[in-house]
């Protein structure tokens, strides 16, 4: 298991491989579809991003309403293929890591293999345990959008694995293959 922090450079994200089980800590931020929707209209407006997107890491999730006495409530990553259509154009501008579940189109993983990003792969499911990993949560950007809006969260030992990588492997891919080809040994 590797550990590592945020920010995460390019260089730092290319160490990273297909199937690598990590440690995250530092600050992340969330958004979902809305949220991309118009950080997008940013960038074409030539308008400052609510945060900066040079060697950020995105957390798809909209967390539930925090209890009273927690950070924040369930916190479990959302679909990611829904991020899709921004993600190639954020990747460019800097995003450096994206965190979710579910597989990638062909564009954001030719965007990955040419900037230089990674996907993480969390535990759907386990939202209430991801959780547990924030040590703070502060809104920044689109409060009107709710549990969609741009949060800053801190996190400390997140559990998560490297999905796809920088030279375009899956794990979604490769377990498949491997499944296979251990059943044809059999």
């Amino acid at each position: 298991m590797k550990t590592i922090k945020t920010p995460l450079s390019r260089e730092d994200a290319r160490e990273l491989h297909c199937g690598d089980t990590v440690l995250l800590s530092g600050t992340l931020f969330t958004a979902r579809d809305a949220a991309h929707l118009r950080l997008l209209d940013s960038v074409k407006k030539a308008e400052p991003l609510p945060f900066d997107i040079e060697n950020a890491i995105v957390y798809y999730v909209g967390p539930t309403p925090s209890k009273p006495g927690k950070v924040i409530g369930s916190a479990g990553p959302t679909t990611s293929y829904r991020m899709d259509a921004f993600a190639p154009d954020l990747i460019a501008l800097g995003l450096t890591g994206m965190i979710g579940k579910g597989e990638r189109s062909p564009k954001v993983v030719d965007a990955m293999m040419k900037y230089g990003a990674v996907y993480f792969g969390a535990i759907g499911g386990a939202g209430a345990l991801l959780a547990q990993c924030v040590e703070s949560s502060e809104m920044i950007a689109y409060e009107d959008l709710g549990a969609e809006a741009i949060r800053k969260l801190t996190v400390k030992d997140m559990p998560l694995t490297v999905i796809i990588d920088c030279e375009g492997n899956d794990l979604y891919v490769k377990g498949r293959t491997d499944y296979l080809q251990r059943n044809e040994e059999q």
